[in-house]
């Protein structure tokens, strides 16, 4: 099963890779010191393919122009809420969320000096927070949001994501029954698939990713992102030629959208036809800092025994996460997956309770905690994970796998 940080792509992308950046507006609010706590980061300047995208001399034009409008008054709230957001988009397109996401907590924080009682600055903030897996402070500060304005649907989805991280499953349900009723949407259609998934009614799930497909504007980077995230269900659900078909539908409006090559890249590995996969992955990587893009082709070198290569593989990857961990990213539960991948599992145990103690009732970390004690050969520890583990009666291919293997030692 996906993280429901991986769920968050509807606002904002896991964390991968960082540059150096460079100013793209001259407005003069852009060049002020990191020492005022007004001062507005600059504009990430985009390279390769996604430089050459129809909306990004748009975006320059228009953070230009309210970067122009705060020189003039620097306590313009609205155009600092409006950089904020174009600043996510910008997360969630080229994943440079090392430089972005700390951009984005610094123009919210001086968005809440001037107006301590912001809605959106507050909400956005709580998003930041879930995307950097600091699901608790995201819980609170959207706790906070809606006492601010208790009929806006955001954060219920936000409290959704928090408290499925959380495994606080039946809370989660509440809060996405209640931001259904206040908004049927892309948002919480995707919100009520994901949890119809936790509670293994693929079929379901399915049908709801639909209608947050059919709620997209075509096109658009969220529709993509619930197409993209559709067609994994399909692969849960061993259907491979439907996946295949939403992928190249994303591709078909979205050119550069890098995680449906991944996806892609995942069928082609089905079909044992490594060297497509590997293709496409290395033109998604090209794209886009993702550290599962090189974690994807790591698996399929190990897949074809091709050890050393996979072993080099997995270190890159590693050295990514640790990257995203400087830049203030929880990357535990990716660490500890990755560790079991290199069969590291001391270290695998350490980040897994990181996480365990954190969050003791989620289910994907108990999954990770199971396997380990299991490949520990400590059956009675690892029936104990499997137990909370399974509590949602998830069908999650992997997880049902290990199931069916600790159960053989019990």
């Amino acid at each position: 099963m996906k993280s429901v940080s991986s769920f968050l792509l509807l606002f904002i992308l896991v964390f991968a890779g960082c540059k150096n950046t460079t100013s793209t507006t001259d407005g003069g609010a852009n060049t002020a010191s990191t020492g005022d706590p007004l001062a507005i980061p600059v504009l990430f300047e985009r390279t390769g393919s996604l430089a050459s995208a129809s909306e990004w001399p748009k975006t320059k034009d228009k953070i230009a122009e309210l970067n122009t409008r705060l020189a003039k008054n620097k306590n313009d709230v609205k155009a600092r809420l409006q950089i904020a957001t174009i600043y996510l988009t910008e997360a969630r397109i080229t994943g440079e969320h090392p430089y972005y996401y700390p951009a984005i907590e610094k123009i919210l924080d001086g968005v809440l000096l001037i107006d301590p009682k912001s809605f959106e600055a507050t909400v956005f903030k709580a998003s930041v927070k879930m995307s950097q897996h600091k699901f608790a402070d995201g819980k609170i500060l959207a706790e906070k949001a809606k006492k601010l304005n208790p009929d806006n649907a955001y954060p219920y989805g936000i409290l959704v994501d928090a408290n499925v991280e959380l495994g606080n499953y039946e809370e989660a349900i509440a809060n996405s029954d209640k931001m259904q009723v206040l908004k049927p949407s892309l948002e919480s259609y995707s919100r009520a698939s994901y949890l119809r998934e936790i509670y293994g009614d693929y079929p379901g799930a399915i049908e709801a990713m639909k209608l947050a497909v059919a709620a997209g504007l075509p096109g658009s980077e969220p529709q993509c992102w619930s197409r993209n995230t559709l067609a994994q269900l399909y692969i849960n659900t061993n259907q491979p030629e439907k996946a295949e078909a939403e992928y190249k539908a994303i591709l078909a409006s979205r050119p550069s959208y890098a995680f449906a090559m991944a996806g892609l890249a995942k069928i082609a590995n089905k079909r044992k036809d490594y060297k497509t996969a590997l293709i496409l992955l290395d033109s998604a990587a090209a794209i886009m800092p993702e550290f599962s893009f090189h974690e994807q082709m790591a698996d399929i070198y190990a897949e074809q025994g091709m050890k050393d290569k996979a072993a080099a593989k997995y270190e890159e990857v590693k050295k990514m996460l640790e990257k995203d961990a400087a830049s203030g990213h929880s990357v535990s539960l990716e660490m500890c997956k990755l560790m079991i991948k290199m069969d590291k599992l001391e270290e695998a145990k350490k980040y897994a309770m990181e996480e365990y103690n954190v969050r003791p009732a989620n289910i994907d970390v108990n999954k990770e905690l199971a396997w380990i004690a299991y490949k520990q050969n400590d059956a009675k520890k690892a029936a104990e994970y499997l137990h909370t583990a399974l509590r949602t009666n998830s069908k999650d291919p992997e997880l049902l796998r290990r199931a069916a293997e600790i159960n053989k030692t019990l």
